[in-house]
């Protein structure tokens, strides 16, 4: 392992204890690994195999996986990735190899790997892949969270608020709207008041761009003013 420059790897997802999640069935390299990590100002934890790290693995936990890519056993790196993919976990993934295997990293990096560095790694260059991996898991789960703050305002709407709201996202006017369905503009006026305060935004513009990332689709229908 190469020498590190001593830079700190302080950042916004080390400052909520993110982990870095290793896996090496090798565990003089695993040590090594801890160590660089923990000098680096990182929170690390070390896993001798896929399964044991699958058995203890919380999804929840902020942090990216530096896993190596030829374990012993029945799950190697690849088929670890894979595993995690198919219970819907995002986390990042850095691999390393001894191999220099260029099919494996193709089918790596297809699969979503950040990463793919042989070793010797350089402990620098595996520093800022880390970085790379730390923010890119940070603005997920910021991603997630506010889609979640989102579904969760969306559910308090009404069914005709909802109805509104799907009117208002496909650009319709109060009086369009009101005409759509079949009430008085100013009640359209008082749901549309509703729906911007209960979604917490300010702008049309806003409301748009909150409900297509929670997938809400605008009604299709071509209304006129009346």
């Amino acid at each position: 392992m190469g020498p590190v420059a001593g830079r700190p790897l302080a950042t916004a997802m080390s400052a909520q204890t993110a982990i870095v999640f290793l896996v090496d069935d090798d565990p003089a390299v695993l040590a090594g690994l801890e160590r660089l990590l923990r000098g680096a100002g990182l929170t690390a934890r070390g896993y001798l195999s896929p399964e044991r790290f699958l058995e203890h693995h919380d999804p929840q936990v902020p942090g990216c996986a530096v896993l190596d890519l030829s374990m012993g056993g029945d799950v190697n790196g690849l088929e670890l990735q894979r595993i995690l993919a198919a219970r819907g976990d995002d986390r990042p993934v850095i691999f390393l190899t001894g191999q220099g295997d260029i099919p494996n990293s193709v089918r790596a990096m297809k699969a979503g790997a950040i990463d793919f560095l042989t070793k010797p790694v350089d402990g620098e260059v595996l520093l800022d892949a880390i970085r790379n991996a730390l923010e890119q898991d940070r603005r997920r789960r910021a991603v997630r969270n506010k889609n979640s703050d989102a579904e969760q305002r969306l559910g308090t709407l009404t069914e005709r608020e909802l109805e509104v709201l799907r009117h208002v996202i496909a650009g319709r006017l109060n009086k369009q709207i009101a005409a759509a369905l079949g009430v008085a503009e100013k009640t359209v006026k008082v749901h549309r008041g509703r729906v911007m305060a209960k979604m917490g935004v300010r702008s049309v513009a806003e409301l748009v761009r909150v409900t297509e990332q929670i997938g809400i689709v605008p009604l299709s229908a071509d209304l006129h003013p009346k």
